[in-house]
């Protein structure tokens, strides 16, 4: 789906230049599920959560589970609304409230998308996470002129497939970029 936002960076990777240091985006790669002129938001799906599991969010909701999901990775999906689920899934996509980023990726944050994937009825690729990425008016872009930030056309196959730990590495690798080769310092042609 194309935003009316022509800058708009919505379906894209931000993958994390070796120089940025924030330690909420250390070597992170983020999918942008929206851009406008008012902001940006998006979900870092390579950080799983330190001491949150599936089996945590099910029961804070009280949400029924099948065995065996329990102890499926959450994710942190960013510093902003940290007590907040955000679940990034393929099809399908007729969950309450689910907004379309791509044709084949929406993201959705609502009960009925959570109790099926309790009980093994929801999408077939999904990552549940906690808190989300944002940035305020015009913020984005100037971290991108700063060097902070890559950006790249969403891969289904990295956000759900592609180990966690390699996820930064093979965001840049599709690029054709070498992380070890990327520069910290910002130039103009």
């Amino acid at each position: 789906m194309k935003s009316d936002y022509p800058c708009s960076l919505k379906g894209h990777f931000l993958i994390a230049m070796p120089g940025l240091l924030d330690p909420n985006f250390v070597q992170s790669v983020a999918c942008i599920c929206e851009n406008t002129a008012a902001g940006a938001l998006g979900i870092i799906i390579n950080r799983i959560h330190p001491f949150v599991v599936c089996k945590d969010i099910f029961n804070e909701l009280n949400i029924n589970y099948l065995h065996g999901i329990e102890s499926e990775p959450i994710y942190i999906g960013g510093p902003v609304q940290t007590n907040e689920v955000f679940i990034l899934h393929g099809p399908p996509f007729h969950w309450n409230a689910c907004f379309m980023i791509t044709p084949e990726l929406a993201i959705s944050n609502t009960r009925d998308i959570l109790q099926a994937i309790g009980m093994g009825h929801g999408p077939m690729s999904y990552i549940i996470a906690l808190g989300c990425a944002g940035w305020g008016e015009g913020q984005l872009e100037i971290e991108i002129k700063n060097n902070s930030w890559l950006t790249y056309p969403l891969s289904d196959q990295i956000i759900f497939e592609t180990p966690v730990e390699k996820r930064w590495h093979q965001a840049l690798r599709i690029m054709g970029i070498d992380p070890i080769l990327l520069s910290e310092i910002a130039g103009n042609a």
